[in-house]
C-alpha cells in the first residue's frame, strides 16, 4: 500500500528516535540514582507496602512480582544499557521485527518503574514519556519508510499537550486572559534555573508580548500541525522556539525536550530518502489494528479538552497508552519554600545552634543561584515546592525525610547537595520553617549578591526527634 508510508520522513524518524530514545536514558538514569530513598525497602514511600495494597491491574509492574533494592537498581541501569544502545542506533542493524522489540523494553521497563513509583512519578511527563514510547515501538527501523499512521498519532500527541495547556490555562487562571501571569512565573515556578532571574526582570511589556506569543503557539499554532509542508513543518518549529525558550527560563524535568521530540517528527527535512522493501503485511496489519485501538481510546482526553471542567495531566488507563496534558492553569503569585534545619544541642531552643540542609535544585541560600539540572529531574526538590505549598501535599512522605535525617541516613542525603552534619553525628533535632522568597532587584543583586531575599513567615513543622537515639536502636 504507497498511501501506507511516507519516505520523505525518513530523517524525521531518524532524529526522532534518537532524541527519544535520549529522553529515555535521563528516565531511567534519574531513577538508578534517587529510587533508595524514594521508593526503596526503606524508603519514604516504600514499593513492597504500596504493592502489597495495589493490585497488578491497576498499576501493572514487575515489582508486583517481585522487589529488592539491588533488582530495583539492576532493572532501571539495564534500562539506561537499552536506551544508550537505542541512541547508538541498534535497533536500524537488526530485522524490523527485533527493532520493534527493542523499542518495546524501554516502554515496558519505564511503566514497572512509574506505576509504583506513587507521589514522586506523579508528573505529566511521565505519561507523555510512555504515551509516545509505545507509540514509537511501530514507527518501523530502515527496513521500511515511516508509516503515516504513527506520524499522525504523533502529531495527534503534540497536539493534545501544546493545546490542552493553551486551555488550561485560558480556563484557568485570570492572569492568563489578563496577559499577566509571566510578571510572576519565573519567581514562582517550581524550581528556576540560572536564567530565570534575568527572565523575571525584563520589562512587563515583554511579559506581556510572551503570553500572547505563548497563547498563539498552544491554541493556534497546533492546528497547522494537520495542514501540507511546508506549513506543518513551520508550525512544528515554531513549538520548538517556544520550548527552547522556556528550556531557558527553568527546570521543567524532561517535558520541554519530549516536545521538541514530538515536533521533531512533523518536520520534513529537504532530503532524499534512501530505498526502502516495502512495508510486509504483518506490519501493516499490526500498525493499523494500533493505531486504531489508540483513536478509538482518544474520546477520554478529547472529552477533557472540551470539559468546562478540564483536568490536568490525567491517565486514562493503567498502560498510560492515551492521556491529557496541561501545565500552569494557576500561577502562585508569592513563593513559598521550606527550610529544614537541624540540631545538635540536647534542648531545642530558638537561640541553639540550627544548621541549614542544602537541596541540590529548590532555592535556600538566598546567595546560591539556582543551576540548570533538567532534563534530569530532582523529585525531592520539585516535591519540596508542593510541601511549601500547603503541608497536605507532603503527607505522606514528609515525616519518612524527617525520619532519614535524623538517621543521617545515606541514600537520603545523596539527594541533597548538602548535610550540616558529619555522618558520624547526626542532629538530634530537626525543624522546618517556612520563608517566603522572592528575586531581589538589579540595585539588591549589585550590592548584596543575593539572587533571593528570603522573609520568615512560620514555623511549618516543630522540633522533631526520633522516638530512640540513633546509638540506642538495635
Amino acid at each position: 500500500m504507497d498511501w501506507f508510508v511516507a519516505p520523505e520522513y525518513w530523517l524525521s524518524r531518524l532524529v526522532f528516535q534518537r532524541a527519544l530514545a535520549a529522553v529515555y536514558l535521563f528516565a531511567f538514569l534519574t531513577a538508578a540514582l534517587q529510587f533508595r530513598a524514594l521508593i526503596g525497602e526503606r524508603g519514604m514511600l516504600p514499593v513492597p507496602r504500596y504493592v502489597a495494597r495495589v493490585r497488578f491491574a491497576q498499576a501493572p509492574s514487575v515489582f508486583h512480582l517481585r522487589y529488592s533494592d539491588r533488582f530495583f537498581a539492576a532493572w532501571s541501569w539495564a534500562g539506561c544499557a537499552v536506551s544508550a544502545a537505542l541512541i547508538a542506533g541498534l535497533d536500524s542493524r537488526v530485522p524490523l521485527w527485533a527493532g520493534m522489540v527493542l523499542w518495546l523494553l524501554p516502554w515496558a521497563m519505564y511503566l514497572s518503574i512509574v506505576n509504583v513509583g506513587q507521589t514522586w512519578y506523579s508528573f505529566g511527563w511521565e505519561s507523555l514519556l510512555l504515551e509516545v514510547g509505545f507509540l514509537s515501538v511501530f514507527l518501523g527501523n530502515d527496513e521500511v519508510a515511516p508509516p503515516v499512521v504513527v506520524l499522525f498519532l504523533l502529531r495527534w500527541i503534540l497536539f493534545r499537550v501544546e493545546f490542552g495547556a493553551g486551555l488550561i490555562k485560558i480556563r484557568g487562571d485570570a492572569c492568563w486572559r489578563r496577559l499577566t501571569c509571566l510578571d510572576h512565573h519565573h519567581e514562582t515556578q517550581p524550581m528556576p534555573g540560572p536564567l530565570s532571574w534575568f527572565f523575571h526582570r525584563l520589562p512587563k511589556p515583554l511579559h506581556r508580548v510572551e503570553v500572547a506569543a505563548n497563547h498563539v503557539t498552544q491554541l493556534v499554532v497546533p492546528v497547522l500541525l494537520f495542514t501540507p509542508q511546508p506549513v506543518a513543518t513551520a508550525a512544528a518549529s515554531v513549538m520548538i522556539v517556544t520550548q527552547l525558550w522556556l528550556v531557558l527560563s527553568g527546570n521543567f524535568s524532561w517535558l520541554n525536550w519530549i516536545t521538541i521530540v514530538l515536533a521533531l517528527s512533523a518536520v520534513e527535512f529537504p532530503t532524499t530518502p534512501p530505498a526502502a522493501a516495502a512495508a510486509p503485511p504483518w506490519y501493516e496489519a499490526v500498525v493499523l489494528a494500533v493505531g486504531a485501538g489508540l483513536l478509538a481510546l482518544s474520546h477520554r482526553p478529547v472529552r477533557n479538552l472540551l470539559s468546562r471542567r478540564q483536568v490536568m495531566n490525567r491517565s486514562f488507563d493503567p498502560l498510560h497508552l492515551v492521556n491529557t496534558y496541561g501545565a500552569f492553569g494557576s500561577v502562585s503569585r508569592t513563593r513559598y519554600e521550606v527550610v529544614i534545619e537541624g540540631t545538635a544541642d540536647a534542648v531545642p531552643r530558638e537561640d541553639s545552634d540550627w544548621r541549614e540542609y542544602e537541596f541540590k535544585g529548590k532555592p535556600g541560600d538566598p546567595r546560591r543561584w539556582p543551576r540548570q539540572f533538567a532534563p534530569y529531574h530532582l523529585r525531592l526538590d520539585w516535591l519540596m515546592w508542593f510541601a511549601a505549598l500547603s503541608p497536605a501535599y507532603a503527607g505522606a512522605w514528609f515525616g519518612g525525610l524527617v525520619e532519614r535525617l535524623l538517621e543521617n541516613d545515606r541514600d537520603t542525603l545523596r539527594l541533597l547537595r548538602r548535610s550540616p552534619f558529619p555522618a558520624d553525628a547526626p542532629p538530634r533535632y530537626v525543624r522546618a520553617r517556612l520563608f517566603r522568597y522572592r528575586f531581589t532587584t538589579w540595585r539588591e543583586l549589585r550590592e548584596s549578591g543575593a539572587c533571593w531575599e528570603r522573609t520568615f513567615v512560620r514555623e511549618y513543622m516543630p522540633p522533631t526527634r526520633l522516638a530512640a537515639p540513633v546509638a540506642d536502636r538495635p
